[in-house]
């Protein structure tokens, strides 16, 4: 499996967020969803199916494999996080929102483990 950009989770992220909202996703979705061009998508998309992490049909409906879907998942989840603690904290959404996607790219799994431990035993 080959390492992902932050570009790369960018992507994998705004498809499981799609897919969870329209239930299929297409690279025309994704361009909108994430205010980038077609073309953009199509070198992502192509990028993300070599290296394992999504499948098209012959529909051109994208898919996550096994992978593409954890990977997703977790940078999904610390999305969420960061964002629901900035916004707690007094940031505004839109503010909140960035930073959190620049946050979720940057920190450790251990030190994100460690922190969501301190947030649950809190709440």
């Amino acid at each position: 499996m080959k390492k992902l950009h932050a570009s790369g989770e960018d992507y994998l992220e705004a498809i499981l967020v799609l897919q969870k909202q329209k239930g299929m996703v297409r690279s025309v979705d994704m361009a909108r969803h994430m205010g980038v061009s077609k073309p953009s998508v199509c070198h992502a998309v192509a990028t993300l199916k070599n290296g394992g992490f999504l499948t098209m049909d012959d529909g051109f409906f994208l898919h996550l494999t096994n992978i593409g879907r954890e990977v997703a998942e977790q940078i999904y989840e610390k999305h969420r996080f960061f964002t629901e603690r900035l916004i707690a904290a007094g940031v505004d959404s839109e503010i909140a929102e960035a930073d959190a996607c620049r946050i979720e790219h940057v920190i450790s799994e251990e030190s994100f483990r460690r922190l969501k431990a301190v947030a649950e035993a809190e709440s």
